[in-house]
């Protein structure tokens, strides 16, 4: 039985989207704020436009690319791929796709040839939109196993091969401003035939398990999911909101966040193609809201301790130390059901002025009016850093068969530790094993091409599986254990959440990552890389002459640290979940070999393979 409260909420805001599509959205913001700041890229590199378009310039080159892809073949229902970095020409191309009456599918730079040639066969993709030389290196090799692949088109002008299969992005800009002079009508027809239930987003899982799968999101998804969201207060929807896009746009919070959102906030997305230039960036447009995975939230706690470390005068190290734990203490009061005194309050402004807010300028984040994270659990100890900070990350949940978030704190509402509340409208509960169920407008209609798993995911009575474990407390706030095939069951039989453990050794600033194995096994054993930035800094602070992140690896000194590292987290930890025996490894894991997900989270399987032998050696004698 759905409650009352919960029907209330969702008929309010399906009165509010009926019939209507993103492409309505679009054109409503380009009317109304034509002269608005839309897009903006500035970084150089390869194929780089850098400049800024308006809602109302963005709307007119969505529309000629639109007619380009139908000059082109695009047939109504048909799929563009696109392989690109976060640019404007990315974001213009989806839309123009969608516009077009077909579909766009954003591929995650780091594919290998084989992933790519399965997902392009799979989505029946026909248009190709690639960035240059190296996204082509990675298609060229398939391209002949692609036979409906109609045309490539390469945005680097220089990096375009000869051959009447590649066109440049110049050219297909040209081609499309032809066809729209010539039938004028011709997109404004395809256009209205899109419909609230036709697919805006297809995405493929990161397939850390297997192979990926095809996300289908619908207009009505995510135009739900908006509504939601701003009913909620969980994001900054503010008229005019400053973003940074970084994270790869097959990921649904980066295309919530870049390209759905601001269409309804006339916000300004300033695209960072180089996430290694993330902190430039920020600081350059000092956004006014910002959203980072954990990672990225950690590779920030580092730097400003790295420079806080660097303070020389013990009586300004000391007001950073109290003006903190005045900024944490603030923080934990504001949260549901707890009441700032007056006296904190004042003292807060006090410290606000004088030290924290400072700091936050210094991360580009002085005037973020929220903050938030998603995709893996935030590990309190960068919480409670953040928090000495006066910022309070509002921890989000969902996935992307959810359309993104499904419960979220917010500003004025938010719990420490948990993933907050259920969007308006959307039901949350807890199977009796603990797994996180989902139900409402936001779930995903399906899988593309996989029925079975489709309806694996979704029960009969639409309840979404997510595979998560999970917890609702008395005031709603879902707090989220882990994955549900992560749970570590030991030897001993005792279930033990990974996440926890590695949370618990990444608090320390010289381990940058940490996996945690144990299944089956009679203790628990964790493969430990270092923060390559923090590390080098801690070794010339010591006199250690080195600049390799592997020579330090095995520099006895780092290692005697880590070690006591690892004993500090184990006094945080329950006996069952504490460290028996632990390898430094020599380098970091990347997307790029392969150990973590394009939104750097741990792709467990193809890590506990890569290294079985060292995880073997540990429970050896």
């Amino acid at each position: 039985m759905i409650s009352a409260d919960v029907l209330e909420s969702r008929a309010k805001i399906e009165q509010d989207i009926e019939g209507l599509t993103i492409c309505h959205g679009f054109r409503s913001t380009a009317l109304n704020s034509a002269d608005v700041p839309a897009y903006t890229t500035t970084q150089q590199g390869e194929g780089s436009r850098p400049g800024t378009l308006t809602w109302g310039q963005a709307y007119q080159e969505v529309r000629k690319l639109a007619a380009g892809f139908v000059a082109l073949g695009l047939a109504p229902g048909e799929r563009v791929a696109l392989m690109m970095a976060n640019r404007t020409e990315h974001v213009l191309a989806d839309l123009a796709a969608v516009h077009a009456g077909g579909l766009a599918v954003t591929f995650y730079a780091t594919l290998a040839p084989e992933q790519i040639a399965f997902i392009a066969a799979d989505c029946g993709a026909r248009i190709v939109v690639l960035d240059g030389a190296e996204q082509l290196a990675r298609w060229r090799p398939v391209l002949a196993q692609l036979p409906q692949i109609r045309r490539v088109v390469v945005l680097d002008s220089t990096a375009c091969p000869a051959g009447e299969e590649f066109m440049t992005w110049d050219d297909f800009a040209a081609l499309g401003a032809a066809r729209l002079a010539e039938r004028p009508g011709e997109i404004d027809a395809r256009t209205v035939a899109v419909k609230a239930d036709d697919p805006v987003a297809l995405l493929y899982t990161s397939g850390t398990t297997g192979e990926p799968k095809g996300v289908l999101l619908t207009h009505h998804n995510i135009l739900y999911e908006t509504f939601a969201a701003a009913a909620m207060d969980a994001v900054d929807l503010s008229q005019g909101v400053r973003w940074v896009s970084y994270l790869p746009l097959a990921h649904i919070a980066e295309r919530m966040f870049s390209i759905y959102l601001p269409i309804y906030t006339a916000g300004h997305v300033n695209f960072c193609p180089d996430p290694t230039q993330l902190v430039k960036a920020v600081g350059g447009v000092r956004p006014t809201a910002f959203f980072g995975v954990p990672r990225v939230w950690q590779k920030m706690e580092t730097g400003i301790e790295g420079l806080l470390g660097l303070e020389q005068d013990e009586g300004k190290r000391a007001a950073v130390a109290q003006a903190m734990a005045v900024g944490r203490e603030y923080v934990q009061s504001r949260q549901y059901g707890h009441s700032t005194p007056a006296e904190l309050a004042q003292e807060f402004q006090t410290a606000d002025q004088t030290v924290l807010g400072p700091i936050r300028a210094l991360l580009g984040l002085g005037e973020a009016d929220t903050v938030s994270s998603a995709a893996a659990p935030l590990p309190p100890d960068v919480a409670a850093f953040f928090a000495g900070l006066g910022m309070a990350i509002l921890d989000i949940y969902g996935m992307t068969e959810t359309t993104g978030a499904c419960a979220s704190n917010s500003k004025d509402e938010y719990k420490l530790g948990t993933v907050g509340r259920p969007f308006p409208g959307i039901e949350v509960r807890t199977a009796e094993d603990g797994e996180i169920l989902v139900r409402g407008p936001i779930n995903t209609p399906g899988y593309l091409n996989r029925p079975d798993l489709t309806a694996q995911l979704i029960d009969p009575d639409g309840w979404l599986h997510t595979g998560d474990i999970g917890s609702l407390d008395a005031d709603g706030f879902l707090s989220v254990v882990d994955r549900k095939k992560e749970l570590i069951i030991t030897a001993g039989g005792e279930n033990i959440a990974p996440a926890g453990v590695e949370n618990a050794l990444v608090a320390h600033p010289l381990i940058g990552q940490a996996l945690a194995f144990g299944d089956r096994r009679p203790y628990v054993v964790a493969l430990l890389t270092l923060d390559s930035e923090a590390a080098v800094a801690w070794a010339r602070a010591r006199g250690i002459d080195t600049d390799s992140v592997a020579d330090l690896a095995g520099h006895p000194d780092v290692l005697a640290e880590v070690g006591a590292a690892v004993a500090a987290a184990n006094e945080r930890l329950a006996r069952v979940q504490q460290v028996k025996r632990w390898r430094l490894l020599p380098a970091e894991w990347t997307p790029d070999t392969g150990e973590l997900t394009p939104t750097l989270k741990l792709k467990r399987r193809v890590i506990h393979g890569r290294y079985a032998d060292v995880i073997d050696a540990l429970y050896e004698g």
